[in-house]
């Protein structure tokens, strides 16, 4: 089943030509169903990749989706396109009054920052907030995933000796839940951070669960509340060239910044990535919106 976007938005003639399942708004209305309404809090500067990468996924699940498109208004983005947060977006206060089956929070780029010194931590959290009592399930996705962990819990991140970048293998620490139903034991899946989340501290607190994990990659997936809160410390959405588009930005700019590991042919960057997370990544997303489904009321007032 298709998701339900504007037709306007860049995203849909992407999608459209890798024959993603879209609906414009005007057809959607036409169905006599009821779909999931998900929300993305869409935190990354490159706001129209971000959306392609989601989108992509979502539309690969059996269910119709309606979604809405959430920014920070307390945040001035000198990224995305201008004009297409005001067309597409909707203000964080536009939605405390809505009620929503799913939402998205995801990463960005202010991880060495402390969480008080973001520009928009008090809207973040006042959006924590009303999702604990008007959203279903909330899925976090890396920077997104230690700002709900800290703010819900006190779970600290600490600062990585060396940033983790790339491919990495991750192991299912308990298969017998939904969100894993038809993963293999070990999985792959992409890592860009310079932090990590303090996996003893998480271990250690009752409501929380680590549900993958290695030595390497640390806590990878955590869950809360009967797996209606998901935190992912990586990147199960990015796409073949994201890593590489990052790893050329920062070499551009002097960094000092090695390869994504596990990433290249060779580990070498003149040829093209080789794609070996694709299939848990559809699959992750495709389990979560089929429990959200299975769980959430109709009427989404009795949430």
């Amino acid at each position: 089943m298709p998701i339900k976007i504007p037709r306007g938005l860049p995203a849909y003639d992407t999608l459209t030509r890798e024959n993603v399942f879209v609906m414009t708004s005007e057809r959607a209305e036409t169905q006599d169903i009821r779909p999931l309404k998900v929300a993305i809090a869409n935190l990354m500067p490159t706001t129209i990749d971000t959306e392609i990468q989601l989108l992509r996924l979502l539309g690969n699940t059996p269910i119709q989706i309606d979604i809405s498109l959430i920014r920070m208004s307390s945040h001035e983005s000198h990224n995305a396109p201008e004009g297409h947060l005001e067309k597409f977006y909707v203000t964080s206060q536009e939605v405390l009054d809505r009620r929503f089956d799913g939402i998205i929070v995801t990463g960005a780029p202010v991880e060495t920052l402390p969480f008080e010194e973001v520009d928009y931590w008090d809207e973040l959290c006042s959006v924590f907030d009303w999702a604990d009592k008007n959203v279903y399930s909330s899925l976090h996705i890396c920077w997104g995933a230690q700002a709900g962990l800290y703010h819900r819990y006190g779970i600290p991140k600490r600062g990585l000796p060396k940033k983790l970048f790339g491919i990495f293998p991750a192991a299912i620490n308990e298969d017998h839940i939904p969100l894993f139903r038809g993963f293999d034991d070990e999985f792959l899946a992409p890592q860009s951070r310079h932090t990590e989340i303090d996996r003893l501290k998480i271990a250690g607190h009752p409501d929380l669960t680590i549900r993958s994990a290695t030595e390497e990659v640390g806590a990878f997936i955590v869950t809360a509340k009967d797996e209606r809160e998901i935190y992912v410390t990586g990147h199960l959405e990015y796409d073949p060239f994201t890593l590489d588009r990052e790893y050329k930005r920062d070499a551009a700019r002097g960094e000092k910044i090695s390869p994504p590991a596990n990433y290249y042919p060779n580990n070498c960057p003149v040829f093209p990535p080789v794609v070996r997370w694709r299939s848990h990544a559809h699959l992750f997303f495709r389990n979560w919106i089929g429990e959200v489904y299975q769980g959430t009321p109709f009427n989404l007032d009795e949430l």
